[in-house]
């Protein structure tokens, strides 16, 4: 099911470097980047983009 407002995949990863950095910083994103949240709920491949993403830049920041 589309919605009107829906962004594809193209726009989502261009957009997830400051989804995860936003959630990093203890923000929230959901609130910030509705659209990217609901296209992370709806597609897995991006979805899997994002938590690697994520993953990568937590252990960016932890101390070695």
């Amino acid at each position: 099911m589309t919605r009107s407002d829906e962004i594809g995949c193209d726009e989502c990863f261009e957009d997830l470097h400051q989804f995860a950095e936003m959630k990093l910083a203890g923000k929230s994103p959901e609130e910030a980047m509705p659209l990217v949240k609901d296209h992370l709920d709806r597609c897995g491949s991006c979805r899997e983009e994002y938590e690697a993403l994520l993953d990568a830049m937590e252990g960016l920041q932890s101390p070695a």
